[in-house]
């Protein structure tokens, strides 16, 4: 089975969180799914360059990696994903997408109404448990 192993932004900015839906995909099963936003690391590059080189290909935003998360092993039909998920500042720039179909900023709270694919889902409770953990102190 194939692997890929991507990265996954978790960009906050202003207490929002931003997701990211994507189009018509060449796996069905992952169409018009939300998504953290992210991509391929290359070889050579740290999973930071990596993270911060897509999103600004994607997006057109410059984002700050704090610290990994999580990271994600998902089992889809054809492939394996090891996907590195980080909580991100917001820095600059105006967001464009050129990959994606939708972006939303959304509070954690309304994180659950959207359809993420498979990989991202289990992403939301840590998110919680890391906006709880900054906020207690």
């Amino acid at each position: 089975m194939k692997q890929i192993e991507v990265v996954a932004a978790i960009v906050m900015r202003d207490q929002k969180i931003l997701a990211v839906q994507k189009g018509v995909a060449k796996k069905e099963y992952m169409s018009f799914k939300w998504e953290f936003p992210g991509g391929k690391v290359e070889a050579g590059e740290t999973l930071e360059t990596a993270l911060t080189r897509e999103i600004l290909e994607e997006l057109n935003l410059v984002v700050q990696p704090k610290n990994l998360l999580i990271t994600i092993e998902h089992d889809y039909p054809d492939f394996y994903l090891k996907m590195h998920c980080f909580i991100c500042d917001y820095i600059e720039g105006d967001l464009i997408l050129h990959e994606h179909i939708q972006a939303v900023w959304l509070d954690i709270t309304e994180l659950n109404h959207l359809d993420w694919a498979e990989a991202d889902i289990p992403v939301i409770p840590e998110i919680e448990n890391y906006l709880l953990s900054v906020r207690s102190y």
